[in-house]
């Protein structure tokens, strides 16, 4: 299997600016390559291809020092990366969807480099027996990283990625051997929601922990400042960086939870069903506009703020590769009516949904908690579902 293993890098100062340099470097080839392909199809209605690009390199690096200190693998890979963005581009087009004409990137929109291959521009130097992780990049050197697990399998590319003033290194590794877990004999459905993260069809709830609600007066009051701010100033810049240094930490609270809680399913159960959810289609806006708003408009904000923030789609993605690993089974079923439908006679209409917490069925008079309810439903369609691929 395939696994990329991320890991905080240490860089120094100068290595720190460096690395601000390779990436500045690579996106001005990124952005070259992409006017001359524009050009060439404005004026002649030439297309330009990867490797006529590839070819050019050599010419550049000789004419320009300060190019030829970096990996020409990995400045192939850029090359690559933008092939690959006006591919995306003519299939969209092929399939009637909105384009997206691949972009010139912004100094703060091209954060990562890619070398292809271990061995070839960088060198992953991993000596347990020292106690030290170091990764050597050329025109860069030997830097420091916080390796905080063991690499398993073989490694296929290096990443480097900027995330605000933090650098992570970035693992793709193949072949890496499963880790199976021994079996437990148990299988449980799970309703993802916004009151508790998610309840189990056994009555376990996990708590939402809220971590944008919980950073919402600080990160206000930064960009409060930042708005402020005149554009383009030294204080702007300090001002932005607190704010993403903040969504930065958002971000990697939610991620841990997320790994923390699929760990714990993975641990306890062999089957774990859960509903389909469209998570992008879930937190559209409402309808209307300024002039004419629509009804509860505020309403669907406040909520789409707080699905968001539960990171749904971050925790089942982290779910499947984990169960993947383990040998579990995860099962993807239908999120229709799972929370109306009675367990004890099949009634299913609006009206058994009596309150955001109360399933009362209204044709039996069955009561129990709206969360476990469609927790047990989403438990029975993934085990039919599960017999049905079996047969």
């Amino acid at each position: 299997m395939i696994r990329a293993y991320t890991f905080l890098l240490r860089p120094t100062s100068r290595q720190a600016a460096s690395l601000t340099a390779c990436l500045a470097d690579h996106r001005h080839i990124y952005n070259a390559a992409v006017e001359e392909r524009r050009e060439a199809y404005r004026r002649a209605r030439v297309t330009v291809r990867d490797g006529d690009q590839s070819a050019q390199l050599k010419d550049i690096r000789r004419a320009d020092p300060d190019h030829a200190r970096w990996s020409f693998s990995s400045q192939q890979a850029t090359l690559r990366r933008l092939d690959k963005a006006f591919a995306a581009f003519f299939r969209r087009i092929k399939a009637g969807q909105t384009p997206g004409y691949p972009r010139f990137k912004g100094a703060g929109w091209f954060d990562t480099v890619v070398w292809p291959k271990d061995g070839d521009g960088c060198r992953w130097d991993s000596t347990p027996d020292s106690g030290q992780t170091r990764v050597y990049l050329q025109g860069v050197g030997h830097m420091r990283v916080h390796a905080h697990r063991k690499v398993d399998g073989r490694i296929k590319t290096i990443s480097v990625k900027r995330e605000g003033r933090r650098w992570y290194l970035i693992l793709a590794c193949d072949d890496v051997p499963a880790e199976p877990l021994p079996p437990t004999g148990g299988p449980v459905g799970i309703d993802m929601g916004v009151a508790a993260f998610l309840t189990t069809s056994d009555g376990v709830q996990v708590d939402n922990p809220r971590h944008l609600a919980a950073c919402a007066d600080r990160l206000a009051e930064a960009q409060r400042a930042l708005a402020r701010r005149r554009r383009g100033s030294n204080r702007c810049r300090k001002v932005r960086a607190r704010v993403a240094a903040l969504h930065g930490k958002v971000r990697r609270q939610r991620l841990d939870h997320a790994h923390k809680t699929a760990r714990w399913l993975v641990g306890q159960y062999d089957l774990i069903a859960h509903e389909g959810l469209r998570t992008s289609n879930m937190t559209r806006s409402a309808a209307g506009t300024v002039e004419q708003p629509g009804r509860n408009v505020a309403a669907k904000s406040g909520l789409n703020r707080s699905i968001l923030d539960a990171g749904w789609r971050v925790f089942l993605n982290v779910l499947h590769a984990k169960a993947e690993s383990a040998g579990r089974v995860v099962v993807e079923v239908d999120p229709r009516n799972t929370s109306r439908l009675c367990p004890t006679c099949g009634h299913c209409v609006a009206e058994n949904r009596a309150t955001q917490a109360v399933f009362r069925c209204v044709g039996c008079g069955h009561t129990t908690h709206a969360d476990v309810d469609a927790a047990g439903n989403t438990l029975r369609a993934g085990l039919a579902r599960q017999t049905t691929t079996a047969v």
